[in-house]
């Protein structure tokens, strides 16, 4: 299985299983084409992966745990807001009652929506709209990313209908936007909407998404990260403004107008009189209703779970709809996610386990410290403030010691009392946003958990210089005590470092050890970790995967990740004598997947990531050791030229 020189991502079509691939001709498939050929995309699901073998495994013991709860077999657990979960879930599992409502629960919200008149009613009205409905504009809080102690106010673009803007330019877009007409008018008519109304304002929203689909960020622009500091003072802001009171907005909403504004989307500002006026209300107006029809009509009954199936579907290439008990667990669980998320890790996670991770992430940390020091390129001056920011590195392991306040304000109306699955999350979603704008004048909350405890990922937050490493991932095949330690090097390892390599990424790099955004380079050595940047965009741009082609700058902060992670996991092993062919393995067995085409093409429209295949050969590709490990050859399907091979960190 021969090939010609420097192929980045191996011989052969890294989709199609072939037992018979060596290693030096494609890593990824010389491990991954038994698992390939003999595993099964589930019918409910799009892809099957590493990271969903472990997700199924965590889901049919937490549906079947909530099923025990909700029937009395078993004590609810003694965990902060878990009853309230179990009763959320018991709410959303009573079919009969969601069909028999059939769309009572949304009707008075959409009638509210629809009794809007004009441009000067939206004014009035649009800070209590936010409460029920989509605007066309974002507003939150977040911490001040050059003050991480304080909050401030964010402003940008809404969402549009398709995954990316880049998705508006393809040859299936119409498609999509047909499917989801038809779909929209559907559920317009089951709500009780006049057909000929219900294809009016279908037809409008398409106008108003197209309109918006020219001006918002693509997933390109969102991966560059301190982009979106744009800080502004709040009255160069509001002149942005000539038809929308957007200083009544600010009143209505934080009950102040706020000093200063962090604009994240600078053209869409610069367009957004152009999109938000009077002579667009009909389509904006539009645009909100099939918005709210849309997100909510999976609260509602099956028929209306149902007819808002063929969008997801077009998008994703699901088979079939999720059953009506997995929905259940699913919206009980990304309602409370971090109650469910301390119960499994406190359930499901060891402290034997634990303490071996810990030692894990210290090693790797300590290989991090080593390699800083050890760089060739990088200037003393730099390579001090490095090791600063590394020592300052904050660890979340398994699941956190408090549930957050936000969780205190949730309450559970039961269908006996007037409560719907719409409702309750309707009175959710107000909720979080009060907390979420009353946060305007608190200081940064650094324990907030980004990721609960039950969740099969990891991540790192620039702006808290923290790691968060959930109890779910914490198992095989990233990482199994009974397992060898050269794979678990190759699994959680890559995964401890990749998250660490996040701290020195393109976007990481420019935030110091408190998490604010400060230039801690000399210019030097900030021209080399740039030219070095490009020279890890130019490995993956333009990769053929399937249907799609790899864009390198959007995804190129995770591919740094990577290299970082899979760089300094060899060089664990290496200090500990360890076998490099089996953490080699397990780094592409972390990767398996197995995808639809349409899942593909939406996927990496939107994602960060690179498809996990060329994560495993391409990185691979890069590590000197690999070649002596396997003794890789030119001529070879995974050789590539040393001088191109990307080296960062």
């Amino acid at each position: 299985m021969k090939n010609q020189f420097s192929v980045r991502g191996g011989a052969g079509d890294i989709l199609k299983p072939d037992t018979n691939t060596r290693p030096q001709d494609n890593l990824y498939l010389a491990v991954n084409s038994e698992w390939l050929e003999k595993t099964e995309i589930p019918s409910d699901r799009s892809r099957i992966a590493s990271f969903d073998g472990i997700d199924l495994k965590i889901e049919k013991n937490l549906m079947q745990d909530f099923s025990d709860f909700a029937d009395g077999k078993k004590d609810v657990p003694d965990v902060k807001d878990m009853d309230k979960a179990v009763e959320f879930y018991k709410l959303v599992r009573d079919f009969k009652k969601r069909d028999a409502d059939g769309a009572e629960p949304i009707k008075a919200d959409l009638a509210t929506i629809e009794s809007i008149r004009d441009f000067n009613d939206f004014n009035l009205k649009a800070a209590d709209l936010a409460n029920i409905a989509a605007l066309p504009f974002s507003m939150y809080v977040d911490a001040d990313m050059k003050n991480t102690k304080i909050n401030v106010t964010h402003f940008g673009g809404p969402s549009v209908f398709l995954p990316d803007t880049t998705t508006y330019q393809t040859d299936g877009a119409k498609k999509l936007l047909d499917v989801l007409k038809k779909q929209s008018v559907k559920l317009l008519t089951m709500a009780g909407v006049a057909e000929g109304k219900a294809e009016e304002y279908a037809e409008n929203a398409l106008k108003f998404d197209d309109k918006l689909s020219k001006v918002v960020k693509s997933a390109e622009e969102w991966a560059d990260y301190p982009a979106m500091y744009n800080p502004m003072d709040i009255k160069d802001f509001e002149a942005k403004f000539k038809e929308f009171q957007i200083d009544y907005f600010l009143k209505e909403s934080f009950g102040e107008v706020p000093d200063r504004m962090i604009n994240t989307e600078p053209r869409f500002l610069d367009h957004v009189n152009e999109i938000i006026n009077a002579d667009n209300f009909e389509e904006i107006k539009a645009w909100m209703i099939v918005k709210f029809i849309n997100s909510n009509a999976s609260y509602l009954s099956q028929d209306f779970r149902e007819a808002a199936f063929p969008f997801h579907q077009a998008l994703s290439g699901q088979p079939e709809l999720t059953s009506q008990e997995k929905q259940a667990y699913h919206l009980a669980n990304g309602l409370f996610s971090e109650p469910v998320g301390v119960y499994y890790g406190r359930t499901y996670f060891g402290e034997e386990a634990k303490k071996d991770v810990e030692d894990m992430i210290h090693k790797m940390l300590g290989v991090y410290e080593q390699r800083i020091n050890d760089n060739t390129w990088l200037s003393e001056a730099t390579k001090k403030k490095a090791i600063v920011k590394l020592k300052a590195l904050i660890l979340k392991i398994g699941y956190p010691d408090k549930i957050e306040a936000i969780y205190d304000r949730f309450k559970v109306t039961p269908a006996n009392e007037g409560g719907s699955v719409y409702s309750n999350e309707r009175d959710a979603a107000i909720e979080s946003q009060k907390y979420n704008y009353e946060k305007l004048h608190k200081d940064v909350d650094r324990t907030v958990w980004l990721m609960p405890g039950n969740l099969v990922n990891a991540c790192y937050d620039p702006q808290r210089n923290d790691l968060t490493f959930p109890a779910a991932i914490l198992q095989a095949p990233f990482y199994d005590l009974k397992q060898d330690r050269a794979e678990n090097y190759g699994g959680i390892g890559t995964v401890i470092a990749h998250e660490v390599s996040h701290a020195f990424d393109n976007n990481g790099a420019q935030f110091d050890e408190l998490g604010n955004m400060v230039n801690w380079w000399t210019d030097a050595d900030y021209a080399e970790f740039k030219k070095r940047t490009q020279a890890e965009i130019d490995l993956f741009d333009g990769i053929k995967y399937g249907p799609v082609t790899l864009n390198g700058k959007q995804i190129v902060s995770e591919n740094i990740a990577d290299q970082g992670g899979l760089t300094a996991a060899v060089q664990a092993a290496k200090d500990e004598g360890d076998d490099l062919k089996k953490l080699f393995e397990n780094f592409a067995r972390i990767w398996a997947n197995k995808q639809l085409t349409e899942s593909i093409k939406t996927q990496v429209a939107v994602d960060v990531h690179a498809p996990g295949p060329e994560r495993a050969n391409v990185q691979s590709q890069c590590q000197d050791d690999f070649y002596e490990a396997f003794a890789v050859k030119p001529g070879d399907g995974m050789w590539l030229d040393p001088d191109k091979r990307v080296h960062i960190w």
